[in-house]
């Protein structure tokens, strides 16, 4: 005799009263006093609520509390949201959400393609922010005479990377011919930018010794087993995702770099 729901259709049974995010700029009422706001903020566990005269009143967060476009709700304080994970660049550095700068009149030179490929793998991301160009030489036979020309001043500042700058070198000579307060040369101790990657990265213990008279590509490619440089040379960078994958040297040369053609003083 009591199939049907003794409380279908009764008008009393209590209405669920939605739960709503207090968040910043929400405009309710509250329905005891009447106080319409918006929300500013929260202050020892109650809802701030400001009226449009700039008047501020403090309310606790009850059940059924307040009034939303007529209809009553239950505010509820906001989860705190995660903050965002920082992104890094390849180089370490912390990205940021700048578009690349028109290039600038300061240049960074590294000796050959392999050198420009490697710079751009690690620090192109930072480069293009700071609006500087990278650019290849074909050697650095003749760097004093290209410096030269390139002409350095104090707005057009020009950072040279150099393989194999070792003491006694045919590269230190030339180096130290070049004495511009604006140029700033330096480089790191591998026979190529290749040995500068580190070995680990393509599963090898070390990159194999190559007697002197020997060019030094070949003689590698020769010694693992590979038929060109330019393959070897795709596998390489093909392994280099961060400055974690290059000898430390290369990573200290080129942040020297990079500071003096943007932000550093001329070498004294």
């Amino acid at each position: 005799m009591y199939g049907e729901d003794v409380l279908a259709g009764d008008r009393r049974r209590r209405r669920v009263v939605p739960e709503v995010d207090a968040e910043p700029d929400l405009v309710v009422e509250d329905a005891d006093s009447g106080f319409c706001g918006a929300v500013v903020g929260f202050e020892s566990g109650a809802v701030v609520l400001e009226d449009r005269f700039g008047k501020r009143r403090n309310f606790p967060l009850a059940p059924a509390g307040f009034l939303l476009d007529g209809q009553p709700v239950t505010l509820r304080r906001p989860a705190a949201r995660p903050a965002a994970a920082r992104r890094f660049t390849a180089s370490g550095s912390v990205a940021v959400a700048t578009p690349a700068r028109v290039a600038q009149a300061s240049r960074i030179w590294v000796e050959g393609i392999h050198d420009a490929a490697l710079v751009e793998r690690i620090w192109g991301d930072d480069l293009r922010v700071e609006g500087v160009v990278v650019e290849p030489l074909d050697g650095i036979d003749a760097l004093p005479e290209a410096v030269r020309a390139f002409g350095p001043g104090p707005g057009r500042r020009l950072g040279v990377l150099v393989d194999h700058l070792v003491a006694g070198t045919k590269e230190s000579r030339i180096v130290a011919a070049v004495t511009s307060a604006d140029v700033l040369v330096t480089g790191h101790p591998y026979v190529d930018i290749w040995q500068a990657v580190k070995p680990a990265r393509l599963g090898i213990a070390a990159w194999p010794v190559i007697p002197p008279g020997r060019p030094w590509k070949e003689g590698v490619c020769a010694a693992l087993g590979v038929p060109e440089p330019a393959a070897l040379w795709r596998r390489i960078l093909a392994t280099v995702r961060t400055y974690r994958d290059v000898e430390t040297p290369l990573v200290n040369a080129m942040e020297r770099l990079i500071d003096f053609v943007t932000t550093g003083p001329g070498p004294g």
